[in-house]
């Protein structure tokens, strides 16, 4: 089957800026401990942060700013890996932006996140307010979604959980759909700016503390309101990728976009 052009692609011309307008948040990330590094050393994971007026989650995320957000292709990449009508559980799913088009689509949605605050913009989908790391819902899907480059996450135990989720909540026939930074995003990740719809999307500081990690601070200005996040991300090449999912009982299918950024999963065995 042939991929398609990313949701990336699909709104800005530049690499360098690709994803600032996409929840960096990593959900539930708080008082994990430290890591080990392949190398030996010791590090501590880097909390997301997050300023501006409204209510910010504690991973970062400015409630208000992505009620905003619309989707950008994302909807349609996961509407054309499922079959018509596959149910679908959306681990991260924020404000709705995602889910709401999936509904459109013809898709049951059972919409999961942390905070309350993002679930109550949620509508025609059935929400569910807990931590990825400890749902359990005893149910399985056709489609679990980890989107908003949760798997990028720099905390090997908060990665581990989440695919873990994943896995006890897909069915043995279904498929994980996951979104990441494309690989090559951890080479061309710079400073930029875009405008969409009025709201200026700037990603500033960024810096590369360590090999295959970059950390940035993304800022969304909308008229008078300012909303900055900052995050790390660390790039999984192909060995890793594998690795980490086959630890979670999983194996890669199919990337769904040429550039990487979408890819299936399913179950081993």
């Amino acid at each position: 089957m042939p991929t398609k052009k990313s949701a990336v692609d699909l709104r800005v011309s530049s690499a360098s800026i690709a994803g600032i307008e996409r929840e960096h948040c990593r959900r539930s990330l708080r008082g994990q401990p430290h890591r080990e590094e392949q190398n030996g050393g010791m590090t501590d994971p880097s909390p997301p942060a997050g300023t501006g007026p409204g209510v910010i989650t504690p991973d970062g995320c400015a409630v208000d700013f992505y009620a905003r957000m619309t989707a950008l292709g994302e909807p349609e990449i996961v509407h054309d890996a499922a079959r018509p009508g596959a149910s679908v559980l959306e681990l991260g799913c924020g404000t709705g932006r995602i889910t709401h088009p999936l509904v459109a689509l013809g898709h049951p949605v059972v919409a999961v996140d942390e905070s309350p605050e993002m679930l109550a913009h949620v509508r025609d989908a059935e929400t569910v307010c807990a931590r990825i790391e400890d749902l359990a819902l005893g149910r399985r899907f056709d489609v679990v979604l980890l989107a908003s480059y949760l798997i990028n996450t720099d905390d090997i135990a908060a990665r581990t959980a989440f695919l873990a989720a994943c896995r006890r909540h897909v069915s043995d026939d279904g498929g994980v759909i996951i979104q990441q930074h494309a690989p090559g995003w951890f080479t061309t990740a710079a400073d930029a700016e875009n405008v969409r719809d009025g709201i200026i999307f700037r990603m500033r500081d960024v810096s590369r503390p360590a090999p295959n990690l970059v950390s940035a601070t993304v800022e969304y200005v909308d008229g008078d309101q300012v909303w900055t996040q900052t995050f790390t991300a660390r790039r999984l090449g192909n060995t890793e990728l594998a690795a980490v999912l086959a630890a979670a009982g999983l194996r890669l299918d199919r990337y769904l976009t040429d550039d990487h950024t979408w890819f299936r999963a399913v179950p081993e065995g």
